[in-house]
């Protein structure tokens, strides 16, 4: 059976913070406020891939209330969601996603993150896709206060 999940995570942007999307670090003066390392495109895959396999949320696997967490790596929570609950059972057929931020643009970072997150979930390059777009300055991600990502993860599930 083919199934579908969508993510979707903003965060707050801030002076003094490292800005990572999809396990690369962004040159920028603001960064990315979270309990982890804030990686809004890879927390949005996750929580489409949770959505698509039924297993709840980022928040219910890896609460921010839990230390352990604290500056976490994003990827490491693919690996482990990889690792738990993908593992046979699950097959990521595709992923799409954008990451909806004002500035700085993105497009030189684009294939770097396709390539971490097709790496950590063995996937081939032409399974991840990522885009990125702006508000035209509307709203929080106008004003340059904050930053959102969305995902759609398309799985076979071998149970059914």
């Amino acid at each position: 059976m083919i199934k579908s999940g969508i993510g979707y995570d903003a965060h707050q942007l801030g002076e003094g913070e490292s800005l990572v999307i999809g396990g690369v670090k962004i040159e920028s003066k603001l960064g990315s406020i979270g309990h982890s390392d804030g990686d809004v495109l890879i927390h949005a895959i996750l929580d489409a891939i949770l959505g698509a396999t039924a297993s709840g949320d980022i928040g219910l696997l890896f609460p921010s209330e839990n230390i352990k967490y604290k500056n976490f790596h994003s990827g490491d929570f693919l690996k482990i969601v990889k690792k738990e609950i993908l593992n046979k059972t699950f097959k990521i057929l595709h992923i799409d996603s954008v990451v909806i931020l004002q500035s700085p643009k993105l497009r030189a970072y684009i294939n770097q993150m396709r390539t971490n997150i097709s790496t950590i979930l063995d996937l081939k390059l032409n399974q991840v896709s990522i885009k990125a777009t702006t508000t035209d300055f509307l709203g929080y991600i106008g004003r340059g206060e904050g930053l959102a990502a969305q995902s759609i993860v398309t799985i076979e599930d071998n149970r059914l």
